[in-house]
């Protein structure tokens, strides 16, 4: 076996461990250039880090900023506006309109509601009911409004035209293109009578009478759906000693709806009407007076695009013994005064209708046929005033047709009062559409 030198081994090694210092140290100096270097990249690689995290947290808080939600286009209204402009057909989608007041048949006429046979014949009348009870609903929207927006200090012109945009905006016709209005809006003009005028006011255009605190005012309005056309009016008075006189027309009115019905004779009506008013008094000024029915003044059966279609109902006994027969529809309408119960038609003209039947005439003046072909397109039928021709641009006319004067009691210092609905003798029930 061959010894060790240990001396040597020891030397070598300690040669080795002297030489790794210097080594040591040297790539020691570079790995504290490198690290220097590698701070510094870290360094700037921090400050970019920190720049683009402040970038980062700038986009987060301006994506945490909600935009605001726009309304959507076409978004179905919930509630009618002040004042009404919304259409009743976006109101109610599914074109479901609210039944009138609905009253049953009595005595003989009661086997019709358990009759099958009838149940059927009311129900093929659905299309029928459908335009009425819309007519009924817009007409029920604008009276809302009115009966707010009447007050003293109110110009007849305004109260109408009013009335009028809102009759226009809530059936969605405005009535300025060719036949609109024949397809819905205005059944008649509005009328506007105070006082001693019963009925058929409407304000020509320039008139400046305006509503006082001691009037009595008489509001009447028409709204149709394709010829189908609601009748109904109410009476506002602003002093409490007219409540009586209010309240006798109104009752009246009611008794009216009660006693109608299929074969029921048109003087019955009347005789009840008559009975009901009769039985009230007012006080006005310390004097009393008994509210009679104005005799000269009637309901009356209304038509496709007629609002006057043959039958009157009376408000006073005797006279006519026509019946009314199922499918018909009528204007309820009763008239109270202070005085003798009568009036004339001698007030200046608002009103006018075509004849329906009236016998061909050869117009010879361009002007007369151009204004006769558009009362013939716009309105046929339909009562209209003046201003509905100024609206669609006519002017310098000179009307005749048919004319519905303003009815008016002779003593001027007579008050009247008005009430009325719109009933359909349906074959199992009565539908008061202007009821609710």
């Amino acid at each position: 076996m061959t010894a060790v030198d240990h001396s040597a081994v020891e030397k070598l090694s300690l040669s080795d461990q002297n030489s790794k210092p210097a080594n040591g140290s040297t790539n020691g100096a570079k790995k504290l250039d490198a690290a220097d270097a590698e701070q510094d990249d870290s360094e700037d690689d921090n400050e970019e880090n920190v720049a683009d995290e402040v970038a980062a947290g700038t986009e987060k808080k301006k994506k945490k900023r909600k935009p605001r939600k726009k309304k959507k286009a076409g978004a179905t209204p919930t509630a009618q506006t002040n004042p009404p402009t919304v259409p009743v057909s976006k109101l109610f989608p599914n074109k479901s309109y609210p039944e009138g007041q609905i009253c049953e048949y009595q005595n003989e006429n009661s086997y019709r509601t358990t009759s099958e046979e009838k149940r059927h014949l009311d129900r093929i009348n659905q299309d029928f009911l459908d335009e009425y009870r819309e007519g009924a609903e817009v007409h029920r929207q604008v009276r809302k409004w009115a009966r707010e927006f009447i007050k003293p200090g109110k110009a007849l012109i305004d109260i109408s035209e009013g009335i009028e945009a809102s009759v226009r905006n809530l059936t969605g016709h405005q009535g300025l293109e060719e036949g609109d209005s024949l397809m819905a809006g205005m059944g008649f003009p509005v009328g506007l009578s105070l006082n001693h005028c019963a009925a058929h006011y409407n304000p020509n255009a320039g008139n400046k009478i305006v509503v006082q605190q001691q009037d009595v005012l008489k509001v009447d309005i028409g709204v149709h759906v394709n010829g189908r056309i609601v009748d109904s009016a109410f009476t506002l008075a602003f002093e409490p000693q007219y409540e009586n006189l209010l309240a006798a027309v109104k009752d009246a009115t009611n008794t009216g709806v009660r006693e109608a019905g299929i074969d029921v004779r048109m003087s019955d009506i009347g005789a009840a009407i008559q009975e009901t008013m009769e039985s009230y008094e007012v006080e006005i000024g310390g004097k009393t007076y008994q509210v009679k029915p104005i005799r000269n003044l009637n309901g009356h059966n209304i038509g496709p695009y007629h609002i006057h279609h043959g039958k009157s109902v009376p408000i006073v006994k005797g006279g006519d013994q026509t019946k009314m027969e199922e499918g018909e529809v009528f204007a309820i309408e009763t008239f109270g005064s202070t005085g003798k119960g009568y009036v004339r038609d001698d007030m200046e003209t608002s009103h006018y209708a075509k004849v329906a039947d009236a016998p061909h005439v050869a117009l010879r003046v361009s002007s007369a046929k151009a204004l006769l072909n558009s009362i013939t397109k716009n309105f046929g039928t339909l009562p209209f005033c003046r201003r509905f021709l100024d609206r669609l641009g006519h002017e310098k006319y000179l009307l005749g047709g048919e004319m519905y004067r303003p009815w008016r009691s002779v003593d001027t210092s007579v008050l009247t009062a008005t009430g009325r609905y719109c009933i359909i003798i349906q074959v199992l029930r009565k539908d008061n559409v202007t009821g609710r």
